[in-house]
């Protein structure tokens, strides 16, 4: 059996233990690089050697996330076919595919925050004030484009997060697809503040859908065409080029700076745990640390 003909049945096997956004994942993978490299290969003749050289053959020009998945899809593929004894050879070592790296966190500065907000707040794009929700509150962007009208208690001043988006491609485009937060953590309540409170009591009063996020007449609101939006509102202020988790990374760096203390971030965040926050945000809290420490003295002198 060729590989590309049993990636087809792996695919449908797995289908109905994954999540749908983890599905359409694997079908892109398999389309566009296993098949293509890999696929002509009788099954039984693929070795360790080969994905590895694929791995390497494709590092330079992707990203270490997007290697790691095609490397796992690969392996995890092949390994179901020697479960079920569809292939009868076992990779005689293991693979090495694994890549350690640590994203860059960028955020902004005060200055450009500060002219980020001032151009939403003038803009007469409602969608746009989701760019202000999130570098209050530290939403991800799937949780921003998830949430509706319902999770937001205004009397309390809580936003409830109970969910998160995914795009999925169909024959009719990409679309949004409502699923469960990643973990339990990931569900949790977020004290509205109030430097935002005026604006989305204003954008549910014009507001034409069931979702905080919509297009002008109540479309709705993909996370490819908000990131897009996103990226053009920085090009056109002049502002360096960054994806949307920048606000999240954004609020984080500044709420250390106003002293908030970790394990509250981390539960805001929606961190399984405060260890996850330092790490993400060392950097930031060191700089914080640093400043407070120049503070020691200063009622002396």
């Amino acid at each position: 059996m060729k590989y590309r003909e049993w990636l087809e049945q792996w695919l449908f096997l797995v289908k109905p233990s994954i999540k749908q956004c983890t599905y359409e994942r694997y079908t892109s993978v398999v389309k566009i690089h296993l098949k293509p490299n890999l696929g002509e290969y009788d099954i039984d003749d693929l070795t360790a050697r080969h994905l590895q050289t694929l791995i390497a053959n494709l590092s330079g020009a992707y990203s270490p996330g997007t290697i790691n998945c095609i490397a796992f899809v690969a392996k995890r593929s092949l390994l179901c076919a020697e479960e079920l004894e569809v292939r009868q050879t076992r990779l005689n070592c293991k693979m090495r595919y694994r890549l350690r790296y640590k994203r860059d966190i960028k955020c902004l500065t005060v200055a450009n925050q500060m002219k980020l907000e001032k151009y939403v707040s003038n803009s007469e794009i409602p969608k746009l004030f989701g760019i202000t929700i999130c570098l209050y509150t530290g939403l991800r962007v799937g949780e921003l484009l998830a949430l509706k009208w319902s999770d937001i208690d205004f009397k309390n001043s809580i936003i409830y997060v109970n969910s998160t988006c995914h795009d999925i491609y169909t024959n009719a485009g990409y679309e949004k697809l409502i699923v469960a937060p990643k973990t339990f953590t990931s569900k949790r309540e977020i004290p509205l503040p109030k430097r935002i409170t005026p604006g989305l009591k204003d954008l549910s009063k014009a507001s034409k859908s069931d979702f905080v996020i919509s297009g002008k007449d109540g479309q709705v609101v993909s996370k490819r065409s908000y990131e897009s939006t996103f990226g053009s509102v920085l090009k056109k202020l002049g502002l360096p080029h960054m994806g949307l988790h920048s606000l999240r990374h954004t609020f984080a760096t500044r709420a250390l700076e106003s002293g908030m203390d970790v394990k509250t971030l981390s539960e805001i965040l929606g961190h399984k745990n405060a260890a996850i926050t330092l790490n993400c945000y060392v950097h930031s809290l060191s700089e914080h640390k640093r400043a407070m420490m120049n503070k020691v003295g200063k009622n002396l002198q």
